[in-house]
C-alpha cells in the first residue's frame, strides 16, 4: 500500500523526522474518521454505493491533478494499473461491507493480516514466525470462533479485504515504477470506481445522485483516500521505511478509537487485547524486518 522513495541516510540529512511523524499519524487519523464516516451513509447508499462514491469521486480528484495519458504506455503496464485498480476496488468494498457488520476497529484489525503478511513472506528469521502467531492469535481472539459473538460474514469479509491489501502492495510498487508520480493511481482509483459501479448501484440506486449524500461521500473521498495518500508520500521522503512501517502498525488502534468517538462503537477487554496483540506484531515486523536495510 505504500512504498518508499528515500533511503535513512537521505530521510536523515533532510531533516524534518517529527513533521514526517506528524503527517503519518494525520493520515492514519484521516484515514479511519473517513471510514468511520462512511459508516453514517450506509443507511441511505449502502456500503458498496459508499464504497462507489468513495472511489469514483477520488478518481475525478486525482484525474484532474495528474491528468495520465494510457497513450504511449505498453500493454503490460496498463495490465498491471488495470489490476493495481481491481485490488483496489475489492479492497474498498469489502472493507465497507466488513464494517457494516463488524467494528470498525475489529474490522481493521483483521483486515491488517495482508500487510504484515507481506512483511513477513520469505523471511528466514525465527522472530518473524513469532510476528505472524501473535497477530495470528490477536486476529483468533477477535474471529472469537465458536463463540458466536461476532458475525461470520464480518470477519470473512475482513479477511477477504486483508487479501487485497496484499496485492494492493505488491500491484502499487509496480505501479509506481512503471507510472511517473501519482498517474499510476489515479488510473488505478479509476478502475477500481467501475469494478464497485455494479454494487454501487444495486444498493445506492438513485441516492447517488442526491447533493447531500454527494457531499457526504466527497468528505469521505477526501479524508480517505486524497489526503491520507498525500501525506504518506511526502512523509516517505523523509522517513527511514521501518519508522514509517511502525507508525503505520498503529492504524487498528487508530481505527478503533474512530470507532469509539464517531461512532460510539465500544471493544471487550478481549478485543482490545486482540488489537494490542496484532499492533505490535506488525511493529515488530516492520523494525526488525527493515533494520539495515535500504527501503
Amino acid at each position: 500500500m505504500h512504498s518508499a522513495t528515500a533511503s535513512p541516510r537521505t530521510a536523515a540529512a533532510s531533516g524534518g523526522r517529527p513533521a514526517a511523524v506528524a503527517m503519518v499519524l494525520a493520515a492514519a487519523g484521516s484515514l479511519q474518521v473517513g471510514a468511520a464516516f462512511a459508516v453514517t451513509l450506509f443507511d441511505d447508499l449502502g456500503p458498496g454505493g459508499a464504497a462507489f462514491l468513495r472511489l469514483a469521486l477520488a478518481a475525478v480528484v486525482l484525474l484532474a491533478l495528474w491528468r495520465p495519458r494510457v497513450r504511449g504506455h505498453p500493454r503490460a503496464d496498463l495490465r498491471v494499473a488495470g489490476a493495481f485498480g481491481v485490488a483496489l476496488g475489492l479492497m474498498n468494498w469489502s472493507i465497507y461491507e466488513a464494517i457494516d457488520r463488524i467494528p470498525l476497529g475489529v474490522a481493521v484489525t483483521i483486515e491488517f493480516w495482508g500487510p504484515l503478511a507481506v512483511a513477513v513472506v520469505g523471511s528466514r528469521r525465527p522472530l518473524d514466525l513469532l510476528w505472524a502467531a501473535l497477530a495470528a492469535g490477536g486476529i483468533l481472539l477477535l474471529a472469537d470462533p465458536g463463540g458466536g459473538a461476532i458475525d461470520a460474514a464480518g470477519v470473512a469479509l475482513a479477511l477477504l479485504a486483508g487479501g487485497c491489501w496484499a496485492a494492493y502492495i505488491a500491484l502499487s510498487a509496480r505501479t509506481g515504477r512503471v507510472f511517473p508520480g501519482g498517474t499510476g493511481l489515479a488510473i488505478a482509483m479509476a478502475v477500481g470506481a467501475l469494478v464497485v459501479l455494479p454494487a454501487g448501484v444495486a444498493q445506492g440506486g438513485g441516492a447517488l445522485v442526491q447533493p447531500g449524500l454527494l457531499a457526504g461521500a466527497l468528505v469521505v473521498a477526501l479524508a480517505s483516500s486524497v489526503l491520507p495518500y498525500s501525506l504518506e508520500l511526502e512523509a516517505l521522503r523523509r522517513l527511514p521505511a521501518a519508522v514509517f512501517g511502525v507508525l503505520m502498525s498503529l492504524e487498528p488502534a487508530v481505527a478503533a478509537l474512530a470507532g469509539l468517538v464517531v461512532l460510539g462503537q465500544s471493544l471487550v477487554a478481549r478485543e482490545w487485547v486482540a488489537i494490542v496483540l496484532v499492533v505490535a506484531a506488525s511493529a515488530g515486523a516492520a523494525a526488525l524486518g527493515t533494520r539495515g536495510r535500504t527501503p
